[in-house]
C-alpha cells in the first residue's frame, strides 16, 4: 500500500516532502502554501505532485491519506483539527497548539474521527537519546532529580522584511515569530527530556526578561519556565530566539541522585559528558563521542535535515498507519511538551505565580 501525502507549509515542511517522497510506501500528491510562487514551484520540483494549493480547505478536500502541517506556529491546532475531521491522518510541527483551549479541542478531534495523530519533536529522534535512555534505564545516574534544557537561537533575521503568509513580515509588521512568546516554543528539548525521564510537568512558574535586544521588533529576548513533574523531579527550559549568541544550540543535562548526562555547550550535541558514582575510581566525567546522527542509517536518511531524525520520525508515523499501532509521539505526549510553554507564559503574565499544567488525558 502506499500512502497519498500533502504537505502544507513549504518552507519548513520542504523536508517532510523530501523524506516522504524517498519512501517506497508514501508519495507526495498534493502541496499547500499561503504563497502562490512557493506552492507552483513546489508542484514543478517534484513530478508526484498532482496540485499545488494556496487554499487550505481546498487541500484538505484532496484525495488524502495524511497530512504534514508544517504551517506557522499559531495555525497549527486549526490546520490539524480540520485535517482530522477532512478524514485524514495528521503530523504535526512543534508547538501542537498555541492555547489550552486548543490542545482540548485537538484531544476531541482525534478521538472523535479515530485518525492517527503524531507530534513531530524531531529532538525525541536525534541518535545520542538512545544511548542516554540506555544510561538512566539501567540505574547508572540513579533518581531523576532535575533536568534542564536550553534553545537559544537568533531568528532576529526571520522576524520581519519575510512574509509570513499570516500578514506578517512586510509593512513593517513582524512575522509570528517576533510575536510568539520565547516559552512556548519549549518542545524542543523539553519533549526528550521528558521522554527519558518518563514523567510528565504538573506545574509551570515563569520569567522573561522584557524587550532590550530588538525593541523596533517588540520582541521578548528570553524567557525561562521552571517546572514540577508528577514524580517530584525539577526541569528548567529557557528559550531564546531575539539575543546575539552564535552558532545557535541546544544544551541538555540530566542530574540523577548517583551522577548525571551532560551535552557540551560549547562543541554542540556531538559531545557528551557522563558521570556516575557507581563506576569505581571514576575521577573525572567521561566523554561520550556520540551525535544525533544514526550511523547504521540508510543514505536517503539525511534527506530532510536535521540529522537522521526526520527519516526515523517519518517512518514512526507511517508505521503507525499502516500497521495501526500508537504513533511514535501521540496527541497526548505531545500535549504533554506543549501545554508547560503555554502555562509558564500564563504564569509570567501572572506575575510568576505557579500555573498548574493539565493533563490532557482527562480532557472530556
Amino acid at each position: 500500500m502506499s500512502l497519498k501525502i500533502g504537505v502544507a507549509g513549504l518552507r519548513r515542511g520542504a523536508g517532510f516532502v523530501n523524506v516522504f517522497n524517498h519512501r517506497r510506501d508514501c508519495t507526495v500528491v498534493a502541496v499547500c502554501d499561503l504563497v502562490p510562487d512557493l506552492a507552483q514551484s513546489f508542484r514543478e520540483q517534484h513530478d508526484s505532485i498532482e496540485v499545488a494549493y494556496t487554499d487550505y480547505s481546498e487541500f484538505c478536500q484532496h484525495d488524502l491519506d495524511a497530512i504534514a502541517v508544517a504551517t506557522p506556529a499559531p495555525t497549527h491546532a486549526d490546520c490539524s483539527i480540520e485535517a482530522l475531521q477532512a478524514g485524514k491522518h495528521v503530523i504535526c510541527e512543534v508547538p501542537a497548539v498555541y492555547t489550552l483551549e486548543e490542545g482540548v479541542e485537538l484531544v476531541r478531534a482525534v478521538r472523535r474521527t479515530g485518525k492517527k495523530y503524531m507530534f513531530a519533536e524531531n529532538v525525541n529522534y536525534f541518535a545520542f537519546l538512545e544511548t542516554w535512555k540506555q544510561l538512566l534505564d539501567s540505574g547508572q545516574i540513579g533518581r531523576v532529580i532535575y533536568a534542564e534544557g536550553e534553545y537559544v537561537h537568533d531568528c532576529r533575521g526571520l522576524m520581519s522584511n519575510r512574509p509570513d503568509g499570516l500578514g506578517g513580515g512586510v509593512d513593517g509588521k513582524p512575522t509570528w515569530r517576533a510575536v510568539m512568546p520565547p516559552i512556548h516554543y519549549c518542545t524542543h528539548d523539553l519533549g526528550p527530556l521528558l521522554w527519558l525521564m518518563q514523567d510528565r510537568i504538573v506545574s509551570a512558574v515563569g520569567m522573561d526578561t522584557g524587550c532590550n535586544v530588538a525593541p523596533e521588533l517588540g520582541v521578548t529576548d528570553m524567557e525561562v519556565g521552571i517546572f514540577k513533574t508528577a514524580r517530584g523531579a525539577v526541569v528548567k527550559q529557557l528559550c531564546a530566539f531575539s539575543v546575539a549568541r552564535h552558532p545557535s544550540h541546544h544544551y541538555l543535562v540530566i542530574y540523577g541522585t548517583k551522577g548525571f548526562l551532560e551535552t557540551d555547550r560549547y562543541a554542540g550535541l556531538g559531545n557528551h559528558k557522563f558521570y556516575s558514582e557507581l563506576m569505581p575510581y571514576l575521577t573525572r566525567p567521561l566523554d561520550l563521542p556520540i551525535g544525533v546522527s544514526h550511523p547504521k542509517a540508510p543514505p536517503e536518511a539525511t534527506a530532510g535535515g536535521h540529522g537522521t531524525a526526520e527519516y526515523y520520525m517519518i517512518d514512526d508515523f507511517v508505521r503507525s498507519i499502516l500497521d495501526d499501532r500508537k504513533p511514535g509521539i501521540d496527541v497526548y505526549e505531545g500535549l504533554d511538551m506543549t501545554f508547560p510553554g503555554i502555562c509558564a507564559h500564563l504564569s509570567t503574565l501572572q506575575g510568576s505565580q505557579p500555573v498548574a499544567v493539565p493533563d490532557p488525558r482527562q480532557t472530556v
